[in-house]
């Protein structure tokens, strides 16, 4: 049996509880668990995994602690437990994952002090213990973390002094509903006052050792304690209060737990992960079990089948690889040659999962190969073969075009062979001053032009012309979106996840919901819908009109009240069509709305964008 390296059942509708077998399955990187029925505790045997960098148990029925074991996961970056029941504190030990991009802890039942040692992340990007129990300070500790752009510790019991070093994250930084926080410089906080104390503001009284109701032993290392013996009574009173606010926060955050799970078995979650034509089945995987039967554990290994090859005979037959066979399929020795047998120096980029090189085919054209190991791809061949067709019928101006594929049993990779796009991707003209780094200041009528080119890109994917199937893009982002020499922007990534396997598709979703691409359903539907692609798009718009990666409350703000100082992009100097600014502001509102039915549809969208003039 061969090593296995990733697990995918996300949204299968299993139950059960996890088995501590999974811990015996040492070669795992990627486990992907999510949008389920599991219970019971997570096993401490899973820290066994050392080599697993992305951990989704979120979305389930999990209670207990979170092991403390999980130390030992040094290759750890992803960890989502959030929406489950989990308690307990939030263990110290964390700290020591060196590689955590991501640790999402929101809507669980967790209590006790925010770790101090969380600072200690050199990659940390992205915190989330919103909607728990937890109390105690907000670590200064937590600032040192240089990478974290997302601090959201809303609906908890926190208290005492905000450092202000955390105005740094801006909007990123979320701490609504604990009203026992004080500080300067945050505009919805009060200054704090005397029942802090004066000589350590960051260490609030009522967790001294000598409280009454809490022993040191109950207080996490983080807790910042402080042993001023003489303010007990001062403590018990402050004590009291807090007390109250968590008999009152645990009262509504089961309010919450109650009302999501009606929800969740309302939408009958276990039926609602169906495969579709926008969603790959892990169904497509032959499976071997990796448990004793007798476990009743719900895990299956996936395993490619022996000489997977899908450009084998055997599989092309006279179908579709022979009506494709001259114009499409490139050989290894093509490919090879232009790359300079895949030279670093013209390695254009690379992921977790493939790496993208510049070549210069034998006709002197200029091409983009990404490398792809079989083990990123659909391991069923014909499945594979599908996915491929349907890739090599998309044809349109504003969608990267595919010149071919070859596939390698020897090499164990596949590669696609794309038009080289110079001027790079929408993601290095964000973010510029003037004419200086990557990109450089965009003046508004191509803005505009770029923006109504995305939308007649997402316009044929979702639209059913003739027999090619209607498509869900399911990623796109301003790094997806190409800028060619005369500044047509070309959609790439289209028709992408039909070819990747399902923890793939996944893995990718970390910087699309970083950057805020994702739609809020999906967190609890765990589906992509032609909506999510809306959502995604609008979130171009502010950003290719304020010319910020980073979308705040005052862009949004600024876009609703048609206030363009906050909405546009200052680089312009004033020079931009305000009538076209208005009209692009209220189709940006409607695609990130919070419902997906009040979205558009892009044929309306487009329509839109074709009314407004283009001269300013």
């Amino acid at each position: 049996m061969g090593q296995v390296m990733n697990i995918s059942l996300q949204g299968k509708g299993l139950f059960g509880k996890l088995a501590p077998e999974i811990g015996e399955l040492k070669g795992l990187s990627g486990l992907y668990l999510h949008f389920n029925g599991l219970h019971g505790e997570i096993p401490k045997e899973i820290a066994e995994l050392t080599q697993l960098t992305d951990l989704y148990l979120n979305v389930n029925n999990l209670s207990g602690e979170i092991p403390v074991e999980f130390e030992k996961m040094a290759n750890l970056k992803v960890l989502q437990l959030c929406y489950n029941q989990l308690s307990g504190s939030v263990p110290t030990q964390l700290g020591s994952l060196k590689k955590l991009n991501v640790l999402a802890l929101q809507y669980n039942q967790l209590t006790g002090a925010i770790p101090a040692s969380l600072g200690n992340l050199g990659t940390l990007m992205r915190l989330d213990l919103s909607f728990n129990r937890l109390f105690g300070s907000i670590p200064m500790k937590i600032a040192d973390a240089p990478l974290l752009q997302v601090l959201d510790v809303r609906n908890n019991t926190l208290s005492g002094n905000v450092p202000l070093v955390l105005k740094k994250l801006d909007d990123g930084f979320q701490y609504a509903n604990n009203t026992q926080l004080c500080g300067s410089g945050f505009a919805d906080l009060n200054a704090c006052n005397s029942s802090i104390n004066p000589e350590n503001p960051n260490k609030p009284e009522p967790f001294a050792p000598q409280s009454k109701g809490v022993t040191p032993k109950a207080i996490p290392e983080s807790a910042n304690v402080t042993g001023d013996q003489s303010k007990s009574k001062s403590a018990n009173a402050s004590l009291a209060a807090i007390l109250a606010a968590v008999v009152t926060t645990m009262l509504l955050v089961a309010g919450l737990f109650t009302f999501i799970w009606y929800r969740r078995r309302k939408q009958r979650i276990g039926t609602a992960f169906e495969s579709s034509d926008s969603r790959i089945s892990t169904d497509q995987y032959q499976v071997k079990e990796v448990v004793n039967r007798r476990s009743a554990s719900p895990l299956i290994s996936l395993e490619y089948s022996n000489g997977w090859d899908p450009m084998s005979k055997s599989q092309t037959g006279s179908g579709f690889l022979q009506e494709v066979l001259e114009s499409y399929v490139f050989n290894v020795d093509d490919v090879e040659s232009a790359t300079q047998f895949f030279s670093d120096s013209n390695l254009l980029g690379k992921s977790n999962f493939s790496a993208t090189y510049r070549g210069i085919l034998r006709d002197g054209s200029i091409v983009a190969i990404k490398r792809i190991a079989k083990t990123s791809c659909i391991s069923d061949e014909t499945d594979f073969l599908k996915g491929l067709k349907i890739l090599t019928s998309l044809k349109h101006e504003n969608l990267l075009r595919l010149r071919g594929f070859c596939c390698s049993k020897g090499r164990g990779e596949c590669f696609l062979i794309y038009e080289y796009v110079a001027k790079g991707n929408l993601l290095q003209y964000l973010d510029v001053k003037g004419k200086t780094g990557k990109g450089f200041v965009l003046d508004w009528s191509t803005r505009f032009s770029i923006i109504k080119g995305i939308a007649k890109g997402i316009e044929y994917l979702h639209s059913i012309k003739g027999k090619k199937p209607a498509l869900i893009h399911q990623n796109i982002s301003a790094e997806k979106v190409l800028i060619d020499q005369n500044y047509t922007p070309l959609l790439s990534g289209s028709g992408l996840h039909k070819l990747l396997a399902n923890d793939i598709i996944f893995s990718t979703l970390k910087a699309s919901a970083a950057m805020g691409y994702l739609a809020p359903e999906y967190t609890t539907t765990g589906r992509f819908t032609d909506k999510s692609d809306i959502y995604a798009f609008g979130m171009l718009i502010f950003q290719i009109v304020s010319g910020k990666t980073r979308i705040g409350p005052t862009i949004r703000q600024g876009a609703e009240f048609c206030k363009f100082e906050d909405f546009v992009d200052a680089n312009l100097d004033g020079n931009f069509s305000e009538p076209e600014a208005i009209a692009l502001a209220k189709i940006a509102l409607l695609c990130t709305h919070e419902s997906p039915n009040s979205r558009p549809t892009i044929v309306i969208v487009a329509q839109e964008l074709s009314t407004v003039g283009s001269t300013p």
